[in-house]
C-alpha cells in the first residue's frame, strides 16, 4: 500500500490576496452576519437567491461603491446536528482593473474569504505587483467617510 499525498496548490499570494479582500469587506461581512442563519438557510434551500442579492447589495452600499461587490447567485448551507451552522455565499468583487470570484463562509463567530478565480485587466508577471493592484482596487472601492470627532 502506498501513501497518498495531497499537494497544497495554494500559495502565499493566494493567502495574501484573500486577506486583502477580507479586510476590505469586513464591515459588509459584519452587516451580513446580522441576518439570522435561518433566513440564509431558507433563501438557499428555497432558491430565493434574489433575497440574498438584496441583502448583499444593501449591506455593501454602506461601505463600497455601487457594483463593487455582488452576490454571485450561489451558495451552500452546512447544517448538522451538533455542529455550528456555516453559510457559504458565492460572491464577486469587481473593479475596472480586477475581478475576483470568491466564496464567503459565514458562521456564528467567524467569516472567511476563499478566492476561486481572479483576473487582472493587464496582469503583471510579478505576483506581488498584482497583489498590490488588488489592494489598490479594494481601497478605491471603499467609500470615504468623514472622520469621527
Amino acid at each position: 500500500m502506498g501513501s497518498h499525498v495531497m499537494l497544497n496548490v495554494r500559495n502565499k499570494h493566494a493567502a495574501d490576496r484573500e486577506k486583502v479582500l477580507a479586510d476590505g469587506i469586513k464591515e459588509v461581512v459584519a452587516e451580513l452576519r446580522l441576518v439570522e442563519v435561518a433566513d440564509y438557510v431558507a433563501f438557499l434551500r428555497m432558491d430565493a437567491l434574489g433575497n440574498i442579492a438584496d441583502l448583499v447589495e444593501s449591506s455593501a452600499q454602506l461601505y463600497l461603491r455601487p457594483g463593487a461587490l455582488r452576490f454571485a447567485d450561489g451558495g451552500d448551507v452546512h447544517l448538522g446536528w451538533g455542529t455550528v451552522p456555516t453559510i457559504d455565499l458565492d460572491m464577486e468583487f469587481r473593479a475596472p482593473e480586477v475581478t475576483v470570484h470568491f466564496r464567503l463562509a459565514l458562521s456564528a463567530t467567524t467569516a472567511a474569504v476563499h478566492i476561486n478565480y481572479i483576473a487582472f485587466a493587464e496582469p503583471d508577471t510579478d505576483p506581488d505587483i498584482n497583489t498590490a493592484r488588488l489592494a489598490g482596487a479594494v481601497a478605491d472601492a471603499r467609500l470615504r467617510t468623514a472622520p469621527r470627532a
